[in-house]
């Protein structure tokens, strides 16, 4: 999660080869978590389907380059965040909120 928020924090920044970075690294841990998911599960479908988003919107990332105008970048990370987003929530690995 970390790698995904930060990835979208340099796009605001510029910085085109930092948004890259995080997001292979983000698209690897998606990779990672896809096969330690256990077969059986309620929500093991709806995971796999997040996390085979993030990794196909970080490889949207990694095929626009980083050539391009950081903007350009910005859309397919934010979606790739979002999916990453709800592959944690579905998967429970959220922590409790402090009342």
């Amino acid at each position: 999660m970390k790698n995904v928020e930060e990835m979208v924090a340099h796009g605001g920044m510029g910085d085109t080869k930092a948004i890259i970075h995080h997001c292979g690294e983000a698209a690897r841990y998606a990779e990672t978590m896809i096969r330690q998911i256990s077969a059986s599960g309620s929500r093991r479908d709806d995971a796999v389907a997040s996390l085979n988003e993030v990794i196909r919107q970080c490889r949207r990332v990694s095929e626009i380059g980083s050539h391009a105008d950081p903007g350009q970048l910005l859309n397919p990370a934010t979606k790739a965040r979002s999916a990453a987003q709800e592959s944690v929530k579905l998967l429970g690995l959220t922590k409790p909120k402090k009342s």
